[in-house]
C-alpha cells in the first residue's frame, strides 16, 4: 500500500497500486481547478482562477505552459465528443467552447434574459448536452472573477442543449452548487453543494440523483456523502462507479454505496480531479498551488456511446 494513501474499505485496497507515490507535477498556481485531459495530445489543460490564467501540462516531457492568458478567469472544464475543450468562466459568466483553430464560442450566458452568477464546473452527457453549476463564487468579489449582485437571485445547476439552442434548471434547491459528474450508464448525476462556505452549518455534501428516461430531468437527489475534511469541490467516478473527489486533506474514494473505502493525503487543498494517460489509469489531482497524480489500478468512465437517432428521433434505450 502507498504512504500517502488511508485504506478504510477493502474495497480500496483493489483500486490502488502499493507501488504508486503521489507525484507533484507542477507547482506556481494561487488557486489550481478544473483539469481537463486531451488523450489525442497527451496534454492536461487546469485553471489557475486568480490568476486569469489556463495552464497546459505535457505529458511528453513534463513540460508547463500557459495555455490562454487571460481566461475570463475559468474554472472547470471537460472535453467533448469532437475534441473540444469546454469551460466554464466566471468573468465572463458563461460557458464557452474553444473550438480546433483556438477561436472561443460563448455557448450559453444567461437564462430568461438574466445573466448566470458565474458556471463553475461543467460535465457533457453522450446526448452532447451541456450540465453545468451556477454558483456565486466568481461574483462574490473581484478575487475570481468581477464582483456583482446575482441576476437570478439563486444559484442551481442547468442543462444546455446547444443542438436546439435551449437552457434549463434541471435542479433549484442548492445553496451552491459546485462539482458534478454522471455515472458510467448516465443514470445517476451527482453534485456537489459547498453552501457552508456561505450559510452556517450549511451543506458540505454530494447529493445523487436519477436521470429520467428522456435524459432531461432529475429525480431523488438524497444526500450521498458528507465531507469530514472540509469540502467537496469536483470529483470524477471510475469504470466501476466509484467516486474520487476533492476535500480538503486529500481525494477521497465512495463506493457506489455511498461507503467511504479510502483516501489519498495530499498536502494541499485539492479542488479537483480528473482521469487521463493513455490508459486512463492516472488521476491528476488539482490542489492549491499545484498539480499532482498518482496512478491507480481502476480507469476513469468514458461516456456510453451516443443515442442513435432514426426519422422520429433517439431510439428508446
Amino acid at each position: 500500500m502507498a504512504p500517502t494513501c488511508t485504506v478504510l474499505d477493502d474495497r480500496f485496497e483493489r483500486l490502488i497500486l502499493g507501488t504508486a507515490r503521489l507525484e507533484t507535477l507542477w507547482t506556481g498556481s494561487r488557486w489550481a481547478e478544473g483539469p481537463a485531459y486531451f488523450a489525442a495530445g497527451r496534454y492536461l489543460v487546469w485553471s489557475d482562477i486568480p490568476n486569469n490564467r489556463m495552464l497546459r501540462w505535457d505529458e511528453t516531457d513534463g513540460s508547463v505552459s500557459v495555455f490562454r492568458q487571460p481566461s475570463h478567469n475559468t474554472n472547470g472544464h471537460t472535453v467533448d465528443r469532437e475534441g473540444r475543450l469546454v469551460s466554464c468562466e466566471h468573468q465572463s459568466r458563461s460557458v464557452t467552447r474553444t473550438e480546433h483553430d483556438g477561436s472561443r464560442t460563448v455557448l450559453v450566458d444567461r437564462i430568461a434574459g438574466k445573466r448566470f452568477n458565474s458556471p463553475n464546473d461543467v460535465v457533457i452527457k453522450s446526448d452532447g448536452t451541456i450540465w453545468f453549476s451556477d454558483p456565486t463564487y466568481g461574483i462574490d468579489c473581484d478575487y475570481e472573477g468581477d464582483a456583482a449582485p446575482s441576476e437570478i437571485g439563486a444559484s442551481h445547476v442547468y442543462r444546455h442543449d446547444p443542438a436546439g439552442g435551449t437552457c434549463a434548471a434541471v435542479t433549484t434547491d442548492f445553496v451552491q452548487p459546485n462539482g458534478l459528474a454522471f455515472s458510467p450508464d448516465e443514470r445517476l448525476l451527482y453534485i456537489a453543494d459547498t453552501g457552508v462556505s456561505h450559510v452556517k452549518d450549511g451543506p458540505r455534501h454530494i447529493r445523487r440523483f436519477a436521470v429520467a428516461r428522456d435524459g432531461r430531468t432529475l429525480s431523488g437527489g438524497e444526500v450521498f456523502a458528507t465531507c469530514d475534511a472540509g469540502l467537496f469541490d469536483g470529483f470524477r467516478l471510475d469504470v466501476l462507479g466509484n467516486l474520487w473527489t476533492s476535500a480538503g486533506d486529500g481525494v477521497h474514494c465512495y463506493g457506489p454505496d455511498g461507503a467511504l473505502l479510502g483516501k489519498i493525503g495530499v498536502p494541499e487543498v485539492v479542488a479537483n480531479v480528473c482521469f487521463g494517460g493513455p490508459k486512463r489509469n492516472r488521476l491528476f489531482i488539482c490542489a492549491t498551488t499545484s498539480l499532482y497524480a498518482i496512478f491507480l489500478r481502476t480507469q476513469g468512465c468514458v461516456r456510453p456511446p451516443a443515442p442513435a437517432v432514426g426519422p422520429a428521433g433517439p431510439t428508446a434505450g
